[in-house]
């Protein structure tokens, strides 16, 4: 969750101002001009490529080469928090990127992208060895370019000096970067293969974070009296794994590192893999467990170098593929400190509470309710 004081945490179900802030620049954020806010909406989500997205109405803005333009200019919004005798509380909405601008009788409408988008579309332009060195020394090599003079945020629980060897980035950055395959389809993402996820956050901040888990800490208790709506549960079974193969293979007939192996390990979960589905397949059969159910997921990557980060890649694609089956859409007062990846605590029923990681959090900016897309595991009963 963005940094939010407790007082206005707590206001956030009282009749408090939300004023938004709007601001743009065309010196890679160098100086911020503001510039009048009419109407729009955030979409934070953590299943896109591009975490946060957003579509915005500006009224009287400047624009042209020196003004507002689809080419040099980048967007900052801040979604404020009034708490009744203090000061307006700043939480950051965004930094974009325009996708699309339009122009309108008041100003100019537009759609906006993550700074991601330009990591994505500053592409090489001719094959490039990277490496071999650190994890951090790559990646921030390829960011800086894109992204020149931003700091890059690197969680402490992230092995960001982890040696990699030398890999080729054919063309496209973000997915060097992220999760990517090269030419032969092999994955050479780099934060894919330190179990790790990497995207642009509130702030615009490149960060490099493990894969969230619902055994997070819990960030937001939400009782029945913020919630705005009766929540809506959905189950499926799209993108369910409960089995993960993973591989360190560079397809050079070098040495190959694995296969390793993680699983649902839990009997009291639904999606229960066996006490051992690789070495003893017919374990469910001969202990009376007709339900368990075994869905593979393999995961290659030549730039896994050792057992130990075949191990937390395996444990972060586990972590990311269980739980998709059992989702909860619900609205309730908004937060807008809450990101993508935090696990809230929810009152789905009087005095029945239940623990979810969030997807997605859309807001309309200065509106005082908010959507979340949410999943959790699903317990046998």
């Amino acid at each position: 969750m963005l940094p939010i004081s407790a007082a206005a945490l707590a206001a956030l179900g009282q009749a408090t101002a939300r004023p938004v802030l709007a601001e743009w620049s065309n010196d890679g954020g160098v100086t911020w001009q503001p510039v009048q806010f009419g109407a729009g909406q955030v979409t934070p989500d953590r299943t896109a490529e591009v975490r946060y997205a957003a579509s915005v109405e500006l009224l009287d803005a400047p624009r042209g080469r020196h003004g507002i333009n689809s080419v040099t200019t980048e967007i900052r919004l801040c979604q404020g928090i009034q708490v009744p005798r203090r000061d307006v509380e700043w939480i950051p909405a965004g930094r974009y990127t325009i996708d699309r601008l339009k122009r309108t009788r008041l100003g100019v409408s537009l759609d906006l992208l993550g700074r991601e988008d330009i990591v994505r579309g500053a592409g090489l332009p001719v094959a490039r060895t990277v490496g071999p060195d650190t994890a951090q020394a790559c990646a921030e090599q390829l960011l800086g370019e894109a992204l020149p003079g931003s700091p890059i945020a690197w969680h402490e629980r992230v092995k960001a000096g982890t040696a990699l060897p030398a890999f080729v980035v054919d063309e496209d950055r973000w997915a060097a970067v992220s999760g990517g395959t090269d030419t032969s389809g092999t994955s050479t993402g780099i934060a894919a293969s330190l179990g790790a996820e990497v995207y642009c956050d509130a702030r615009g901040i490149p960060t490099f974070a493990p894969v969230p888990t619902l055994a997070d800490p819990v960030v937001w208790e939400i009782p029945r009296g913020l919630v705005t709506a009766e929540p809506s549960e959905e189950e499926t079974a799209e993108g369910l794994r409960n089995l993960w193969a993973v591989t360190g293979d560079a397809g050079s007939g070098d040495q190959v590192i694995g296969p390793v192996f993680r699983w649902d390990d839990d009997p009291e979960s639904l999606t229960y893999a066996g006490p051992d589905p690789v070495e003893d397949p017919l374990a469910p059969q001969r202990l009376g467990l007709p339900g368990v159910r075994v869905r593979t997921g393999r995961y290659s990557s030549a730039l896994i170098t050792s057992i130990d980060q075949a191990n937390d890649v395996a444990a972060a694609q586990l972590a990311d593929s269980l739980g998709v089956q059992a989702s909860l859409s619900f609205s309730s007062v908004c937060n807008p400190a809450i990101e993508p990846g935090d696990v809230v605590l929810v009152e789905t029923a009087k005095d029945v509470w239940e623990r979810h990681l969030v997807d997605s959090c859309p807001y309309t900016l200065g509106g005082v309710s908010m959507t979340c897309q949410t999943r959790t595991s699903t317990r046998r009963v």
